[in-house]
C-alpha cells in the first residue's frame, strides 16, 4: 500500500548526514567556467528599451506564456512514496504557465538502491529551501513552489493551495524574462524590477532539463518497477546576478547546452534560495 495517508508517516522526513559545506556556488569546473564566461559577457541593457531587440531561434514574435508558478519536485528513486509524486507532476509540466523541474535527491540511496538521476546539489537546493523557509522539512516527495511555500509532492490539492497561497506575491514581484537562442549564442534577459519592489540581488540559475526519463529499478523499495520522471533537472547553474535593472548576458552554446534532447530554462530567485521573481523556457 501507499504509504500516502498519515502526512507524518506518508512521506520521509530529514534526510541523513549533513550538509554539504560546498554550496551552490561550489568546486563544480561546469560551474565555474559558466559563471566566468556569464561575467565577462553580461551587459546591461538600456533602461529606456527593455528587452533587447533581434530576431531569436524559434522567436514567433508572440509574448512569452505568462509564468503563473514555478514548482520544484524533490524525488527519490529509492522512496516507495514518490511514483504518485512522479506521476502527478506531469499534470504541472503540461501547463504551459507553469515552469515545472523535478530535482532527483541521493540521501535514500542507502536504502538499497542508487538513484540513477539524482544530485547531491538537486539535496543541497532542497535543504537551502528549507532553511531559507526557517522550517527545516526536508523529505520527499516535496514540492516547493515559487521558492516560497512546499507540499507533499503527491497531494494535488495540497499543491494548488500553495500555488494559489504564493501566486499574488509572486505576480507582484515577477520580472520578466526571455530566453532564446542566437545561432552560437543563448541570450539571457531580465527586465526592470516591478514599481515598489525592491530586490537588493537575485541569482540568475540556468537549468538543463530532460523532458522524460524511464527508468527501471532494479533494488530497494520501488524494485521491479519501471517508473517515468518529467523535466529532470541534470545541472542547475548559476550564471548570472540581477540587482533590479534590465540586464542581458550572453553564453557560448557550445559552453553552456549539452547533446540530445534536452531542454533548458531560466529562473531567478532572490539570493540562493529565496522567492522566485522570474523564469522562462527556452525559445521565450
Amino acid at each position: 500500500m501507499l504509504r500516502l495517508l498519515n502526512p507524518r508517516k506518508s512521506y520521509r522526513h530529514a534526510a541523513p548526514g549533513g550538509r554539504s559545506s560546498s554550496g551552490w556556488f561550489g568546486s563544480m569546473p561546469l560551474r565555474r567556467a559558466v559563471v566566468g564566461f556569464a561575467a565577462a559577457f553580461a551587459t546591461a541593457v538600456s533602461p529606456s528599451t527593455g528587452f533587447a531587440t533581434g530576431a531569436a531561434a524559434g522567436d514567433t514574435g508572440k509574448s512569452p506564456p505568462t509564468v503563473s508558478a514555478v514548482v520544484e519536485l524533490f524525488t527519490s528513486q529509492g522512496c516507495s512514496s514518490c511514483p504518485p509524486a512522479d506521476k502527478l507532476f506531469e499534470m504541472y509540466v503540461n501547463r504551459p504557465d507553469i515552469v515545472a523541474l523535478s530535482l532527483p535527491v541521493d540521501y535514500w540511496d542507502y536504502l538499497g538502491w542508487k538513484d540513477t538521476l539524482a544530485s547531491a546539489r538537486n539535496t543541497e537546493r532542497q535543504r537551502a529551501y528549507a532553511k531559507a523557509r526557517g522550517d527545516g522539512a526536508v523529505y520527499t516527495p516535496q514540492v516547493v513552489v515559487n521558492g516560497m511555500a512546499h507540499a507533499v509532492g503527491s497531494d494535488a490539492s495540497q499543491i494548488e493551495r500553495q500555488i494559489a497561497k504564493t501566486s499574488m506575491e509572486f505576480a507582484r514581484r515577477q520580472v520578466p524574462m526571455r530566453f532564446t537562442r542566437l545561432s552560437s549564442v543563448i541570450v539571457v534577459e531580465a527586465g526592470r524590477a516591478p514599481p515598489d519592489v525592491k530586490i537588493a540581488n537575485a541569482t540568475i540559475w540556468l537549468a538543463a532539463v530532460q523532458a522524460v526519463a524511464e527508468i527501471e529499478i532494479a533494488r530497494g523499495e520501488n524494485h521491479g518497477r519501471t517508473i517515468r520522471y518529467f523535466n529532470v533537472v541534470h545541472e542547475l547553474s548559476p550564471v548570472g546576478t540581477w540587482n533590479g535593472e534590465p540586464l542581458t548576458i550572453r553564453l557560448a552554446a557550445q559552453s553552456v547546452m549539452m547533446p540530445g534532447k534536452t531542454r533548458y530554462a531560466v529562473l531567478m530567485q532572490e539570493g540562493a534560495a529565496g522567492p522566485i521573481v522570474g523564469a522562462a523556457w527556452l525559445g521565450y
